[in-house]
């Protein structure tokens, strides 16, 4: 066997001792160039040395993750909002604007507010009073966490309602094992900062999402699009549960969960960083397509 060396996690061992399963499944290095067969992956998440270069890029992506939460329904009149930290002055973020739809909104529309809720830049219109409470908390008490998104989606709420995580039942949702909890404590609109706090710490250090009972759903990300990315993973996620439990409810039908020993492999295998922002690169480029990319200036 070569003595090369693979990393695990965040351990590197020599591949004489590396970390397998009990089928002999290696646990290799995490990263999309798992997925791709032939040459690189082409999504790799670009480097940037100018720090404005790379805000430029941020709010185009942000952008493209609004019109494609539009496409796929997840607006609720005001409701609903994506922040991103901005690389120039990381102590400050980007959200949409209050009450513009999902579907128009383009990167020029979106606003730079402190983490006193001073409005400093971009549009500089109104923002959500409530996703600046929750966003705000979010990216204070986790440096690594450069985006967020929330919406009330029609499944995610539905699913919300009994306050569960959700089960491993398929390859998909392995993306969120261990690594989602359920916010239980709904203290109704998050108007107030420690409401924003409470979510943000029921979220937790190693979470890419957050199932808000009585409420919605919220996925985090080093990119917006992973965070992006997640959310309609996540979505579709409770949408797959539900019809689960649908088919369950009559006794006929029973739920075979994945194994921990599975489920995690796919995980450390396929829901780091880098291989789920390229996962959203499809709807991305779909969505430059199908509008003449309007929404990136």
């Amino acid at each position: 066997m070569s003595s090369s060396v693979v990393e695990t996690a965040n351990v590197s061992v020599p591949s004489s001792v590396e970390a397998s399963t009990s089928r002999g499944y290696k646990l290799g290095k995490p990263g999309s160039h798992n997925l791709a067969l032939g040459d690189s992956h082409p999504h790799k998440i670009p480097k940037f040395s100018d720090p404005y270069e790379k805000r430029k890029w941020v709010l185009q992506h942000m952008a493209g993750a609004f019109r494609i939460f539009a496409r796929k329904g997840y607006t609720e009149g005001a409701a609903g909002h994506i922040s991103v930290r901005d690389p120039v002055d990381p102590d400050t973020f980007w959200i949409n604007p209050l009450a513009k739809h999902f579907g128009l909104i383009k990167a020029s529309d979106l606003v730079q507010v402190d983490s006193n809720g001073n409005i400093i830049g971009g549009s500089k219109k109104a923002i959500n009073a409530a996703g600046f409470a929750i966003h705000s908390e979010l990216h204070k008490a986790y440096p690594d966490i450069n985006a967020a998104c929330h919406a009330h989606s029609v499944y995610g709420k539905a699913w919300s309602t009994f306050g569960k995580p959700l089960d491993m039942i398929n390859q998909d949702v392995c993306t969120f094992y261990k690594a989602h909890t359920v916010y239980s404590d709904f203290g109704g609109v998050a108007f107030e900062a420690e409401e924003g706090k409470a979510i943000a710490k029921a979220l937790g250090e190693k979470g890419k999402g957050a199932i808000l009972m009585n409420h919605g759903l919220l996925t985090v990300g080093q990119t917006v699009d992973e965070a992006a990315y997640c959310f309609t993973l996540m979505e579709r996620s409770c949408e797959t549960q539900l019809l689960v439990e649908a088919a369950c409810a009559n006794g006929n039908m029973e739920k075979v969960i994945i194994g921990d020993e599975e489920a995690a492999y796919t995980y450390h295998m396929s829901a780091d960083p880098e291989t789920l922002y390229g996962e959203f690169q499809p709807d991305f480029e779909y969505e430059i397509a199908m509008t003449n990319g309007d929404f990136l200036n």
